[in-house]
């Protein structure tokens, strides 16, 4: 039988929830930080398919999370294209070359860089066990763009929104293509084991509705599509964080299975505004669990009562913080494991 996840995902609404955190297998974890200093950089893990289904294990062994997210990267996907991909110490990844100065045309694609994913979701998926949920993931075109474009991570994603304006057709072919890339990379994930996938949008928020509907809903749309047609029973979650209020849009026009919802969304806003039925993922605030206590317990509360009328996978509001106690994630189990709607 399905696990708790997978049966909420595919919209049953349980008394009881199940949860799994953005970012679980990670720095916060000392086995992960034991297991790093051991294998040296970050990509290094990412592409040692042993080491990287072993992190995203670990989480599960610890806390018993109803789902093991992949250990990987959503900038795996332009190294795949022919992009170089570093992650430098103190400064974040950095692309080349940027394509704010070169063109697609010039990247040379080395698609066997996706091969130790899929080999790393097969690891997990043999040694996950009944009962729990196995999630693969990737970039939404637009933010894997940002970074494409720009070369790193921005604040406020000035260069590439400038170039979506200024050379909208030259943009759309980038985006067109990271789409392309994308489907075939998810759809590898789950002919390898993954039982539902997340499309992770964390810039989504710095558009304009036009843009927005461009940019972020019509090429999540087109995966969701493409994906539904080859897997029609498996699930695909839509994170689009910072949409706020062009959230109901988003799940109305990407036709996406499940949407999380970041930490500025009222949970009893999204309760009223999404569409009747449709799951719902989040949303606590990630400094609530690095700050701990009684706050974090009435706030958990909250959430679930709020989005008691509908399915419902607890969750973060964005990822967990490096510096956040384990004990203060076993002090959110607790309430949610003790939570009946």
């Amino acid at each position: 039988m399905p696990g708790l996840l997978l049966r909420t995902l595919r919209g049953e609404n349980l008394s009881e929830r199940p949860i799994w955190l953005m970012r679980q297998a990670g720095r916060y974890l000392p086995e992960y930080r034991a297991l790093r200093a051991d294998k040296g950089s970050f990509l290094a893990l990412v592409y040692d398919s042993d080491a990287a289904a072993e992190i995203t294990l670990q989480p599960i062994r610890r806390f018993g999370f109803d789902g093991a997210i992949l250990f990987s990267d959503i900038l795996i996907v332009p190294h795949a294209m022919g992009q170089d991909l570093q992650f430098l110490e103190g400064e974040g990844p950095s692309l080349s070359p940027r394509l704010i100065d070169a063109s697609l045309e010039s990247l040379s694609a080395v698609p066997e860089r996706l091969t130790p994913i899929y080999e790393t979701v097969a690891k997990v998926k043999a040694g996950l066990g009944s009962g729990r949920t196995l999630l693969g993931f990737a970039g939404s075109p637009w933010t894997v763009a940002t970074y494409m474009v720009a070369g790193k991570g921005s604040r406020d994603q000035h260069e590439t929104r400038a170039l979506a304006y200024r050379d909208p057709a030259g943009f759309q072919a980038i985006i067109d293509a990271i789409t392309g890339v994308t489907i075939d990379y998810l759809a590898g994930q789950i002919a390898a084991g993954a039982e539902a996938v997340q499309l992770f949008d964390s810039w989504a928020g710095s558009l304009a509705p036009a843009e927005f509907e461009r940019w972020v809903i019509a090429p999540n749309a087109a995966i969701v599509a493409s994906l539904h047609k080859r897997f029609p029973e498996l699930p695909v979650i839509g994170f689009p964080k910072g949409a706020g209020e062009k959230l109901p849009a988003y799940a109305g026009e990407t036709c996406v299975d499940a949407v999380g919802l970041d930490e500025t969304i009222d949970p009893a806003w999204a309760a009223r505004a999404l569409p009747e039925g449709l799951p719902v993922q989040g949303n606590l605030d990630p400094l609530l669990l690095l700050s701990g206590g009684t706050e974090l317990e009435r706030q958990a509360l909250h959430i679930l009562d709020c989005l008691a009328g509908r399915p419902h996978v607890f969750n973060l509001g964005h990822g967990i913080g490096q510096h956040t106690p384990v004990e203060h994630v076993e002090q959110l189990l607790a309430v949610i494991r003790g939570w009946r709607g």
